[in-house]
């Protein structure tokens, strides 16, 4: 099973659990990786630039860590199949940065706010704004799947519903949306708004770039045939059926066509977007077909 996820999400829940379990092994010898590497607020002595990456992959717990991954898994596979493993990597990492700029941004207005009323904040207090999570970069992956699979059915544990990917997405950002104003807790629900932002911003950016590209063809993104594509498609299987019976050569030199066809397909891909546009599947496929 662990085999058939794409290679970027397969490395990355590898790289998250390492990173956890580093977190608990340093604790117990006494040093708080998690503060050094958590994302802490833009002027806190504790802040370093480097720490817009490394705190997408800290977890404060278990149960954190175990929910951000699931959700990776169960959106990220057929993301990086969409996208590209390149593109996907590009696109998630893009994701948490991006997301841990908002939530910086929403400190930002929090430390106004509290500079007016108190006029001195003390530097223990600036440090201890901390952000650790991948959720940010997750919520990106959520809103990707669900602007290339918008009708694609989600079934929930609680309540035991279907929803479609897009009704669900729209669900999500009304529920950050209304936890980052009214609760008081300390989840950095901007920041998977920023992240879900990010997804969307660059979506729409490959979108405008790839159909320039291609004259109108969206190299990455699924394609649904039309209603006359689907009906042509199955007249031309029937036909195809009717002639094999006939002519056991005629099924022969339909498929070596079909695969003839197919190969340009790929291989016109390649040169539009280059070898990294192509899903693993596509990749195995040339492959298995260069060697025949």
């Amino acid at each position: 099973m662990f085999r058939n996820i794409p290679p970027v999400v397969r490395n990355l829940l590898i790289i998250n659990v390492i990173f956890f379990l580093a977190q608990q092994a340093f604790d117990q010898r006494g040093y708080d990786l998690t503060d050094a590497l958590s994302l802490h607020y833009v002027l806190a002595s504790d802040f370093r630039p480097w720490q817009l990456l490394t705190y997408m992959f800290l977890h404060g717990s278990t149960m954190h860590l175990l929910l951000n991954m699931f959700s990776l898994w169960m959106f990220g596979c057929q993301a990086e199949y969409d996208f590209g493993s390149r593109r996907f990597l590009i696109f998630y990492l893009a994701c948490g940065i991006g997301a841990g700029l908002f939530q910086e941004l929403w400190q930002t207005g929090e430390y106004a706010l509290l500079a007016r009323e108190y006029y001195y904040i003390p530097e223990e207090a600036l440090n201890s704004w901390a952000t650790v999570g991948a959720s940010g970069a997750v919520y990106g992956v959520l809103l990707a799947f669900g602007m290339l699979h918008p009708n694609q059915r989600i079934w929930l544990m609680f309540p035991p519903i279907p929803f479609k990917a897009k009704w669900f997405v729209v669900f999500m950002v009304v529920i950050e949306l209304a936890e980052a104003f009214l609760s008081t807790g300390n989840v950095a629900h901007f920041a998977h708004l920023g992240g879900m932002f990010v997804g969307w911003m660059m979506i729409r950016q490959w979108r405008r770039h790839d159909r320039a590209a291609s004259s109108g063809f969206n190299s990455w993104e699924p394609q649904r045939p039309s209603l006359w594509q689907r009906l042509k498609e199955r007249t031309t299987r029937r036909r195809t059926n009717m002639h094999a019976e006939v002519n056991p050569d005629y099924r022969y030199n339909e498929d070596k066509k079909r695969n003839e066809e197919r190969m340009d397909e790929i291989l016109d891909k390649v040169k539009r977007s280059g070898y990294d546009s192509l899903t693993n599947a596509e990749k195995r496929e040339l492959f298995d077909r260069s060697q025949r």
